[in-house]
């Protein structure tokens, strides 16, 4: 699965990494709708963190859609809650 941290580029994240993902996911969405500010930090790093370790980077010359497009590092909990769908961030 491509995955896109906005402001960092492309990962390709293998099918194995995504239940993590999908909880961490979860804990997010409860995080942001609750408006608690330091779950809300705290996962969104290990979020991006797991992508990061469990990716492999994308070349820059390769044009391939993402299929899930995460926010930035640095992105408040607003920001956030506007890319959340039913699902989170992470459908399924």
């Amino acid at each position: 699965m491509i995955v896109r941290i906005l402001g960092e580029g492309q990962l390709d994240v293998g099918d194995l990494d995504m239940g993590p993902l999908n909880e961490l996911d979860d804990k997010l969405q409860s995080a942001v709708e609750l408006g608690d500010e330091e779950v809300f930090r705290s996962t969104l790093a290990s979020m991006l963190d797991r992508v990061r370790q469990a990716g492999r980077p994308v070349p820059d010359e390769s044009l391939v859609p993402s299929d899930l497009v995460l926010p930035r590092p640095d992105a408040d909990i607003e920001e956030v809650r506007a890319l959340l769908g039913d699902e989170g961030l992470i459908p399924g």
